[in-house]
Parts: structure tokens; C-alpha cells; sequence
């Protein structure tokens, strides 16, 4: 007979990182780590074969840290509960219901049964044991009660039970999970209980699933002939379900019958289902057989499906199960409902999304043979109410979406479509909207059309005419010739509110030019060059919301592409503004990635406008399809709120074709062999194969126009090394890795990268330099789960390494980079100060340490006192240990130095070379220096001189930095030192910046010292504290 085992949950457990092992005498199977929670949830079902022999059940919990210490026994052990087989085989139907069992720490001399929490258990008996009735284990839709959940106090002497009610109510989602997992039917398959019984089996969920078919209410039996069995109980008597409330996923004809599509679709192990995994990136997809089950007098065909989904933005990977049930099979028509339970995700146990697959033959004229039309429609259940509702059904609605217009791609690669959607042609668009009336005149009418206009304009002629028939005023009080002053309070006042509302219609007025100025600077122009073109298309926005909820507002559009900008017109006081407007970007010669879209509220033509709302479009992430006809939601904390959109019409194009292509390939070349003339560092970038970029672009679902450049086998590092490939492209990095069907997989922008480092061999490497991507804040979440580690600024940390060429590979990933993210000038002014250096302590010539410099003439930047005497001071500089970890600390990478070399007595030199990364420098540009330190006078300490030469920064080469350290006694017990540090620019060429750019350089030396000495306080408190210990 079998063993049906429920480890549902447990509660007050000493610890949290925990999981389960079953024992039923030689067999032995394992729940999942639950992680994060000393009230962990399991859900899980195990099943056992077992014989007369096996007479007790053993559960023990572990614990998975193996640094916190719970017990003598056994390391990770918390507890056991052990069951006798027999207490399960007197229960009624031989099912013991859910269960609290007390966990019991075993006796170790010195205390007995210590409780270490409870764990809620479930156990059912089936076989040759049971009775052949047809009752179930439970009856059908039977709810269970509080009164159903046992507490038992597990000894393992005793073996007693008792109940408690302890008054806490069960969640809903426990009841539907356990009214789920005992609606087991009685009886095995004869087949499955002739088996003999010493097998060794490894049970799990999917076990259970594949190997059970009860015989009363469920019979095993085929695809084919379930669907004929319901055909021949069904016919035409069934009416076809209504469509789900949710709405419309997937409306489609196809040149296809509708058996033929139905079996394409559902059949067992169908192909099709198969590469939708792949193509959604599903693990572990386990689908059960088909078996009949029969509802009420209706014979239903139905079978369970379970797989992994991958982790996205918000939602970790997780567990699904669909339960696929035939509403309806007569032939030529068929409806499948599907259940989808997610309790791995937030709120998982609250819902679930319910699906209604309706295929149905269909006529069309033109088309030569059968064809049927596809449905699907959506809805979702929840079991409690939440106040997660709205985004609950929000997020769903746009997962499902997303999956589902990869099973319509994927399924129209299989079977033609009739009705094809209509792409919008960018040339219609366009003249479209601007065939759009110019309303200028309707916008001023509208505009001026207020009360303050009518009132101003209204008292002005009141005024006039007033003036017209009054005779002059005779001069009194203290008037004279030409001045002509209120002889009344009440003339006074009406002056005042003629003057404001003049002023008011003024200010308008003046506003209302601007905006009309501002207009049109972008809009309408023809893009010039060949490359790649983007046109926007700029409709209308809906919802907009001002930060002052009673203003109103003059919204215009700002548009970013590859740093580039462009600006829509300014619509006056409008929430919901027509525009209509075309908008084209130069012709560039990368890709472009994406497109920031921000609206804001003008405010004059000099001032920055408030922002009412902005997005982001992913052009790697929208098809052309999409992007032709796109409403974007704008991000904001007004506009989420009012629900704000813009409605765009985007269309990307290569002017120039293939040529586009080999332009950017020659400008990386230059950028990734400028620097050195050896063959190692040069990278040949050529244009893949069609074919190669097809299977690319369907890999990691990219469009068309997106080609590879280079792939590169290496090892992703993680807990452990993962071997696959990295490819990169114009606009993305991507990874992919199958080991024995265990895929990894995800990519990220080249502008989503923050540094790159190249990091030496180490030990752990396997004597391999390791290759660092650093991801910009809360970019590239959708590859997280390909990350290392994410440090505390929310960045994430990607390893690569074991390339067959290193230095090749790292030159042409800076290079791409290089390339994609700097500016047109930037890249420039750097491509003309890189110089062919292949010694990394190379030093311009006129670098020169002087010895004798004046402090007089230098600016002092920092002083302090520091704890220690002067020599422990000048490890700072000494080149060991502690110097390498506070430059590294402070923002230097790749930090060398020579060892300190004596030139003259008491005097000696030796150079540095480092970069900084992008934290201290935007540019991360590299220093060279040379070092001279001497004895100071009456031997009281060092000074020390330092030529600093910066490169890879703007007008890097038009000075040098000198600074000048005085390390020296600061007491008479020489336990204290003093250090004074004095700057100096020395200007080699002229330029008209000197000023802004010598305050930046104070500025910045400062505070990296005053981080350095910081940084050498803390080592030397860490030393001296380890030296005491």
C-alpha cells in the first residue's frame, strides 16, 4: 500500500532556516529550505510505499546553519516527531486529518522531550488495506473546520494524542490547500499495488501525480480516448462557457482544424508546449496524464501541470500548478478551463487566475480548407479579500499579456493566420497627423478665454467710455499740470483692480507668446544623415495631474534618445492635450536603446518646468507592432495617481542598411586597438551570419534589427562557476548556460552598466582575473538572479572569467562601452589625449618631482592629528598591506607602485600608477605620479612630494598636480603625529577654465584625503586592536 505524507506547516521554531526529512523505514525524502521564517510553509506532499514492516514514521527538522548550535545530538538537528504507521491505519478511512505535533529534542542525559516548536502533519493510507467503496476521502467541496486540526503531543514513548483549540483561525488559503490535497480518491491502480514493496523510491509531489489514478470517480485512460468519451456523453447537449470576466487575451484565426489545433495545443507532450517553455523561460515543467474524472453525471478530462517561473522585476521565481479541465469536447468544438495557483508569489495563497481556452470552427471565403478560431479569455478568484486587490489584478493583466503574445508569435510560426494584424505604416501615420487643423486660434480663445481677461477687458472700456463723456477734473489738494491724482478711496480702489487685472492679461499675454515661440523647434523637421531614424509620432496625453491639484497647467513633451533631445510644443492649460505632432531624432549611428519620455509644465523659457510625469521605452522590449500604436503610463507620484498616459506612435528604421552596421563595427575596432599595436589586444568585430543573429534574436527574444557582434565562452561566477556564453551586441550584454537542462539566462543594456574592473587572479579564481560588471542603481533588475551580490546603493555585481583571451575580451567590452554610454564630445576629447602607453607607470615628460618647493606658494587642503607615531604614519605611503587597502577602500583601482629607490642620501623616489573608479571620477580616468619623500628637518619626521599627472579626464593635460605631505611629531611622547598637506596647480597650457576647474580640483583632493586619513585611523584602531587580542 502507499503512504500519502502532508507537511504543511510549523510554527515557534527556535530558528529559521529550516526544512524537513520523512523516514519510512529504508526510504527518505526532503521538503525545500524555507528561509527568512521561524514560521515556515511548506505545502508539500510526499508518498511512500510501504509494507508490514515499516511501523513508524520519523520527521525530523533541520536546521541549515551550521554556526548556530541547538543541540549535543547531531549538528542541524532541531527535533523528531514519530508517528506509529498503526495510529494512521485505526483513524476513519485510514486518514489521519491535520495535525500539530509537538517537535521533541532528544534526551541527552540530562533533559527529556524539550518542545522546540510544532509541525502540522497529514497522512492518508491507501491500498490493498482500504475498502473498496466509493466514497472519497473526503466528500466532495467539504470545507475543514478548525475542529479538524488536531494538536498532538508527540511523544515518542508515550504516542498519546490530544486536541487543542487554541482559538486561532486558519488562513482560507490552508482550507483550500487542504480541501485540495485530501480529495484523494480510495483506491489505487492494480497496477501500482502489484509492485512489490521493497522498491527504494524517491517520493515527491510529481511522483504521486504520475503514478495514481483512483478507480471510482477517476479512471485512467488516453488523451484520444477521453476526448471520445466525451464527445460520446457530451454531442450538442453542452453549451459552449461564456468568456471569463477578465477580458480577451488571444482572439485569432488559423488555417487549421479545430481537433488538429486542440491536439497541437494539449496533447501529451506536445512540441508546442515545449518551446513556449523555453521561450518563457519555464523550469521544471512537469505535466501529469490525462484521466478521466467524472463530475456529477458529466465525464470531465483533466490532468495537473507544474513548473518554475522565472523571478521578473517584483516577484521572485516560484512554483505553478494548472489544473486543465475539458469544459466541452464534441468534435469540432472544444473549451478548456485552466486553474493557475501561485503560492510561492506576494499574495499567492488569495487568488488564483483562471483561463478559458474556447476553439471553434469558423468559415472563411477565401481560405482553402478547414479553420477554426481561438479564444482566450481570462479571470481571477481571490479566496479572502486583500487590500493588494487592484495591484494584484494589475499585475496579472500584464503578465498575462506579455506570455500571451509569445503564444500567439509562437503559434503563428506554426499555422498561418487569416486575419493578420493591420501594422501601422509610418507614412500614413504621419500624414494622418499632419492633416490635423492648426488650432492656434482655437488654443487663444480658449486660453484668454477666463474671468480675469473679461473683467480687465470689460472695466477697460467701462473706463474709456467713462473718460469719454466726463468733462477734465479741475486741479485741487496737491495736484498739478499732468498729474491728476483719486480724489476718492473709491477711485482709488477701482484704479487698483484695473491696474491688477491689466497686469494679469499682461502676464498671459506674455506667456502665451513664449509658448507659442517655444513651439515648433522640433516639431515637423525632416531628420538629416543616414542611420538610424527614429520618428515619434506625439497623439495626445490623458490624465495629466499638476502638483497643485487646482492650477492649472501648460504641458509640453521632452524626448532623450542617445543623448539627443527634442521638444514637443506647449499646450495651454490643458489635462487632456491634442498635439499631433511629429518628431524625428538625426540620423544616429547606434541603435538607440531607449527613449526617455518626460512631460513637464512650462514655466517661462529659461526655467525648468515641473516634471508632471515620465517613462521609459525599451525599444528591445516592445515589437514594432507595439511601438507603432503605444500608450505609455507615465511614472510619478501625481501621475500614477491620476493615472496619467501619453499615446505614441514610434517608428525605428535603418536608413542606410547594412552599411549602418559596418560603420559601428569600424568606429569599436579603432576604439578597441587605438591603444596598443600588439595582436593580442586587437578584437576583429565582423557582422554575423543571418543565421546567427536569428537564433540570437530568438534566444533572448530581441527584434530583428538588434545583431551580434562578438560571443566569448567563459564562466559566470556565482556560489559557483556556471559555464555558457556571453554575448554582446550593439545595445545589450547577455548570458545564456544550459547544464543538463538547468538554464540561465538574462541580459542587460549597455547604459545600464556603472563601471567595469578588472580584477587580478586570486586563489578562489583559480588563478583566472576575474572581469567585474557594475550595474547602475535599480537597472537591470529582470538579470538579477544572474548576480553575484548586490551592494547597499542597490547595484548589481556581475563576475566573468576563465576567457580564452582576457585582455582581448576586457578591451572590447570597455571599448562597446566606452562607445554606448559617453557623450560625442566626451569620446572625442578622449580619442585625442590616449596615448600609446603600454607601461603602466609611464610618466609624461615634464613631470619632474620638485624637492624644494615653498609651502608659502601652495594652498594648504587638509591638516589633522593622527594616533600613532610618524613611521606608522608612512605605511600610508609605505607600499604594503595597509596602503594597498586604504587606496582601494578610497575609490583606486588596479593600485601599483614601485618600491621606494634612494637617489641621494635621505632621499628617495618611486611611482604610482591607479585608476579611479566612477564613484570618485565620472570619467574613471587614470593617474600617474611620481614620489619623493625626505627627512625633515632636525630629523622631527618625513615630507613627502607628489607630481600627480591625470589622464583619460577633459584638459587632463593642460596641468599637474602637486601636492606636498608633512608628516611630523606632534608630542613630546612621540605616540601622536600631525600631518599638514599643501596643494598647487601648475598650469602647462593656457585655458580660460582655470579657475572652475582649479576650485573642482581643491575640492576633490580634499575630500579624497580627508577619506584616506579616515580610512587610516580605522585600519590602525583594527591593528591595534588584533595586536591586544
Amino acid at each position: 500500500m502507499r503512504l500519502y505524507v502532508y507537511v504543511l506547516q510549523a510554527k515557534d521554531l527556535p530558528v529559521q532556516e529550516t526544512s524537513v526529512v520523512l523516514h519510512v523505514g529504508k526510504h527518505k525524502s526532503k521538503t525545500r529550505v524555507s528561509r527568512g521564517s521561524s514560521n515556515p510553509i511548506w505545502h508539500e506532499e510526499f508518498v511512500f510505499r510501504v509494507g508490514e514492516g515499516d511501523d513508524d514514521v520519523v520527521v525530523s527538522v533541520l536546521h541549515h546553519d551550521h554556526d548556530h548550535h541547538l543541540s549535543d545530538v547531531s549538528p542541524g538537528l532541531i527535533g523528531k516527531v514519530r508517528i506509529p504507521l498503526c495510529s494512521v491505519a485505526g483513524e476513519e478511512n485510514q486518514t489521519l486529518l491535520p495535525t500539530w505535533f509537538v517537535i521533541e529534542k532528544p534526551s541527552d542525559g540530562k533533559f527529556v522531550n524539550i518542545e522546540c516548536g510544532k509541525i502540522l502533519l497529514s497522512m492518508s493510507l491507501q491500498g490493498k488495506s482500504e475498502s473498496t467503496s466509493d466514497e472519497k476521502v473526503l466528500p466532495d467541496k467539504q470545507d475543514v473546520s478548525l475542529e479538524d486540526v488536531k494538536e498532538v503531543q508527540g511523544s515518542a514513548k508515550e504516542g498519546k494524542r490530544r486536541k487543542h483549540h487554541d482559538g486561532k483561525h486558519i488562513m482560507k488559503n490552508l482550507v483550500n490547500q487542504i480541501d485540495k490535497l485530501f480529495h484523494k480518491k480510495e483506491e489505487i491502480s492494480k497496477r501500482l499495488n502489484d509492485e512489490p514493496a521493497g522498491d527504494s523510491v524517491t517520493s515527491n509531489y510529481e511522483d504521486a501525480t504520475d503514478n495514481s489514478c483512483s478507480s471510482a470517480a477517476t479512471t485512467c485512460t488516453g488523451f484520444e480516448e477521453g476526448l471520445d468519451l466525451m464527445q460520446s456523453s457530451d454531442g450538442e447537449i453542452e453549451e459552449m462557457p461564456e468568456n471569463l470576466l477578465g477580458g480577451i487575451l488571444v482572439d485569432q484565426k488559423y488555417l487549421v482544424s479545430p481537433s488538429d489545433l486542440n491536439k497541437f495545443l494539449f496533447s501529451p507532450n506536445s512540441q508546442f508546449r515545449k518551446e513556449l517553455a523555453e521561450l518563457q523561460s519555464l523550469t521544471d515543467v512537469q505535466e501529469g496524464p490525462w484521466t478521466m474524472v467524472q463530475e456529477d453525471i458529466t465525464p470531465r478530462l483533466t490532468r495537473l501541470v507544474t513548473y518554475m517561473r522565472p523571478a521578473t522585476k517584483l516577484v521572485k521565481a516560484g512554483k505553478a500548478t494548472e489544473s486543465q479541465v475539458y469544459r466541452k469536447a464534441s468534435g469540432n468544438q472544444f473549451a478548456v478551463f485552466v486553474s493557475v495557483s501561485t503560492p510561492d508569489v506576494p499574495y499567492g495563497n488569495t487568488f488564483k487566475v483562471e483561463l478559458l481556452y474556447k476553439i471553434e470552427p469558423v468559415t472563411e471565403p477565401n481560405a482553402v480548407g478547414e479553420s477554426s478560431r481561438l479564444i482566450i479569455s481570462w479571470g481571477i478568484q481571490f479566496s479572502q479579500s486583500t487590500i493588494m486587490k487592484g495591484m494584484i489584478e494589475g499585475g496579472a493583466r500584464q503578465g498575462l499579456k506579455e506570455s500571451f503574445e509569445q503564444f500567439s508569435d509562437l503559434l503563428a510560426k506554426n499555422y498561418k493566420t487569416l486575419d493578420p494584424a493591420v501594422v501601422l505604416d509610418k507614412e500614413q501615420v504621419i500624414a494622418t497627423v499632419q492633416s490635423e487643423p492648426k488650432t492656434d486660434l482655437k488654443s487663444a480663445f480658449l486660453y484668454f478665454w477666463s474671468s480675469s481677461v473679461v473683467c480687465a477687458v470689460l472695466l477697460s472700456v467701462y473706463v474709456v467710455v467713462h473718460m469719454l463723456h466726463c468733462e477734465p477734473s479741475k486741479i485741487q489738494g496737491v495736484e498739478f499740470y499732468g498729474l491728476d491724482l483719486p480724489d476718492s478711496f473709491g477711485e482709488l480702489f477701482s484704479s487698483g483692480i484695473l491696474v491688477l487685472l491689466l497686469e494679469r492679461v499682461y502676464m498671459m499675454t506674455v506667456h502665451f507668446i513664449q509658448a507659442r515661440l517655444h513651439r515648433g523647434r522640433d516639431q515637423g523637421g525632416k531628420a538629416n544623415g543616414k542611420g538610424w531614424i527614429l520618428t515619434i509620432a506625439l497623439i495626445k496625453g490623458t490624465n495629466l495631474a499638476s502638483v497643485e491639484a487646482t492650477e492649472l497647467f501648460d504641458p509640453y513633451v521632452v524626448f532623450t534618445c542617445n543623448g539627443k533631445t527634442r521638444t514637443s510644443s506647449v499646450k495651454l492649460q490643458a489635462q487632456d492635450p491634442q498635439w499631433n505632432e511629429v518628431i524625428e531624432f538625426d540620423a544616429m549611428e547606434e541603435p538607440p536603446s531607449v527613449l526617455d519620455v518626460e512631460v513637464f509644465d512650462f514655466d517661462g523659457p529659461f526655467d525648468q518646468g515641473v516634471s508632471l510625469g515620465h517613462a521609459e521605452i525599451n525599444f528591445l522590449k516592445l515589437t514594432a507592432d507595439e511601438l507603432a500604436d503605444l500608450c505609455v503610463p507615465l511614472v510619478g507620484h501625481h501621475a500614477q495617481a491620476s493615472q496619467s498616459k501619453l499615446q505614441l506612435r514610434i517608428f525605428l528604421e535603418n536608413k542606410n542598411g547594412v552599411e549602418t552596421m559596418k560603420d559601428y563595427l569600424s568606429k569599436v575596432e579603432k576604439e578597441v586597438g587605438k591603444k596598443v599595436n600588439t595582436l593580442i589586444y586587437c578584437s576583429k568585430l565582423n557582422i554575423r551570419s543571418p543565421q546567427k543573429n536569428s537564433a540570437f534574436q530568438k534566444l533572448f527574444g530581441l527584434p530583428h534589427e538588434e545583431f551580434l557582434l562578438k560571443e566569448y565562452t567563459c564562466y559566470l561566477k556565482r556560489k559557483l562557476p556556471v559555464q555558457g556564453k556571453l554575448f554582446l551586441s550593439a545595445r545589450i550584454v547577455a548570458f545564456y548556460s544550459n547544464i543538463f537542462g538547468h538554464k540561465t539566462k538574462f541580459y542587460f543594456l549597455w547604459e545600464d552598466m556603472d563601471d567595469i574592473q578588472v580584477l587580478p587572479p586570486t586563489l578562489a579564481s583559480l588563478g583566472s582575473p576575474l572581469l567585474l560588471i557594475i550595474l547602475k542603481k535599480n537597472r537591470g533588475l529582470d538579470a538579477k538572479h544572474g548576480a553575484k551580490s548586490q551592494d547597499e546603493e542597490g547595484r548589481l555585481w556581475f563576475y566573468f572569467q576563465s576567457f580564452v583571451s582576457f585582455d582581448a575580451t576586457s578591451r572590447t567590452i570597455m571599448a562597446l562601452w566606452k562607445t554606448r554610454t559617453l557623450s560625442v564630445d566626451q569620446r572625442a576629447h578622449i580619442a585625442e589625449e590616449e596615448s600609446d602607453v603600454s607601461d603602466p607607470f609611464f610618466l609624461p615628460g615634464d613631470v619632474a618631482v620638485v624637492s624644494d618647493a615653498d609651502p608659502l606658494q601652495m594652498s594648504k587642503v587638509y591638516a589633522c592629528d593622527l594616533p600613532g607615531d610618524v613611521e606608522l604614519v608612512m605605511k600610508i605611503f609605505g607600499g604594503g598591506e595597509m596602503e594597498r587597502k586604504i587606496m582601494e577602500k578610497s575609490g583606486c583601482l588596479n593600485y601599483a607602485s614601485t618600491t621606494w629607490e634612494s637617489k641621494k642620501p635621505g632621499i628617495y623616489e618611486r611611482r604610482v600608477s591607479y585608476k579611479y573608479n566612477h564613484t570618485v571620477s565620472v570619467f574613471g580616468g587614470g593617474v600617474t605620479s611620481s614620489q619623493q619623500k625626505s627627512t625633515a628637518p632636525n630629523d622631527e619626521g618625513w615630507i613627502l612630494n607628489d607630481i600627480v599627472a591625470l589622464h583619460d579626464v577633459p584638459f587632463g593635460d593642460h596641468f599637474r598636480v602637486h601636492l606636498r605631505y608633512e608628516v611630523k611629531k606632534a608630542g613630546v611622547d612621540c605616540k601622536t603625529s600631525k600631518c599638514e598637506v599643501y596643494l598647487r596647480i601648475r598650469w602647462l597650457k593656457p585655458i580660460k577654465f582655470e579657475q572652475r576647474i582649479s576650485k573642482s580640483i581643491m575640492e576633490k583632493f580634499r575630500n579624497r584625503l580627508k577619506v584616506i586619513f579616515d580610512l587610516f585611523q580605522k585600519e590602525s584602531v583594527a591593528n591595534s586592536s588584533l595586536t591586544l587580542l
